[in-house]
C-alpha cells in the first residue's frame, strides 16, 4: 500500500488563543498542522483536556495569563520563528480550497504583503455553510514585518502598514463560535462588558435614543441584511440573539453614564 502523499511544509507560523475549548480545537489544529512549518498555541489557562489534545496533535502550548484579545494575539506573534504568520481561533478551521490556495501563493513566497480572508459561520445542525452563511473579513495571513495585531482588549484586528500591499483570497474560514444558545448567551454577556469598558476607557459616549433603536434595527440588519430569514425558525432565533447582543452594549454603557456621574 502507498503512504498518501505529505505536504511540503511551508515557512510560515500558525498561531491560536485558547481557553477550554478541548472540544474545537483539534479541528482547528488538524487544519495546518501537515503543511505549515510550526502550531503555535497560546492557552490562558484550560482546565479542560485543551492543552492535551493541542499537544497530541504536535502543536506548542504556551500558557499566557489573559491580558485581553489584542495583547494575547501580540503575545503569540512573538513566539512565532517565521515572518509570515496566520492566525485562526480556535473554532475555526481553514478549509481545503483555502489551504491549496495558501500553498500556491508561497512558490516560493508570497508577492503581497497581507492577504485578506473571509469567515463563514456554521452552525452545530450543519456540517458546512450555506451558500448565503454571513461571512466577514479580516486580515490572518500576513508579513509580520507589514503589520500586526492591535494592543486593544477588545478588537483582535490586524493593522497593515501604510505601504502594505494587500490580496484577497477566494478560499474560506469555517467558523463554528456557535455551540448553544446558553453559550452563546454567556458569550454576548462577557463581550458585551468588555466592549462597555473599552468604550468607557476611550471617552466614549452613547447616546440614549439609542436605547430604543439599536434592537430593531439590528434585528432587520441580522434577519434580512445578513440573511438569517433563509435558515427559517433557526434564522428568527440568530437574529434575535444578534440584536440582543447590540442593545445589551448600548444598555450597559447606558448603566455606566447614569450610575456614575464622571463616566462619559
Amino acid at each position: 500500500m502507498t503512504e498518501p502523499k505529505r505536504l511540503a511544509k511551508l515557512p510560515l507560523s500558525v498561531f491560536i488563543i485558547t481557553l477550554n475549548e478541548e472540544d474545537r480545537i483539534a479541528q482547528s489544529v488538524r487544519s495546518v498542522i501537515d503543511w505549515v512549518d510550526e502550531v503555535i498555541v497560546v492557552d490562558s489557562g484550560s482546565t479542560d483536556r485543551t492543552i492535551e489534545r493541542a499537544e497530541d496533535l504536535g502543536a506548542k502550548v504556551v500558557h499566557h495569563d489573559w491580558p485581553g484579545y489584542g495583547q494575547q494575539k501580540r503575545f503569540g506573534e512573538d513566539l512565532c520563528r517565521n515572518d509570515w504568520l496566520l492566525n485562526i481561533d480556535a473554532d475555526e478551521e481553514i478549509t481545503p480550497a483555502l489551504r491549496d490556495e495558501v500553498i500556491a501563493l508561497f512558490d516560493p513566497l508570497p508577492d503581497t504583503d497581507i492577504c485578506k480572508l473571509e469567515i463563514l459561520d456554521i452552525y452545530p445542525h450543519l456540517s458546512e455553510a450555506k451558500s448565503w452563511a454571513y461571512g466577514y473579513w479580516q486580515y490572518r495571513l500576513y508579513d509580520r514585518t507589514k503589520g500586526r495585531f492591535s494592543a486593544s482588549t477588545v478588537h483582535d484586528t490586524v493593522r497593515p502598514s501604510a505601504e502594505a500591499r494587500i490580496h484577497v483570497l477566494k478560499g474560506k474560514v469555517n467558523h463554528r463560535s456557535f455551540k448553544t444558545i446558553a453559550f452563546a448567551v454567556d458569550k454576548m454577556n462577557r463581550i458585551s462588558s468588555m466592549q462597555r469598558d473599552d468604550m468607557l476607557g476611550r471617552k466614549r459616549k452613547v447616546p440614549t435614543w439609542r436605547l430604543i433603536t439599536e434592537f430593531p434595527f439590528a434585528f432587520f440588519k441580522g434577519y434580512f441584511l445578513r440573511k438569517h430569514c433563509l435558515y427559517g425558525y433557526w434564522g428568527f432565533v440568530l437574529a434575535y440573539n444578534y440584536a440582543f447582543s447590540r442593545h445589551l452594549r448600548v444598555a450597559k454603557m447606558y448603566e455606566a453614564q447614569i450610575l456614575n456621574k464622571d463616566a462619559p
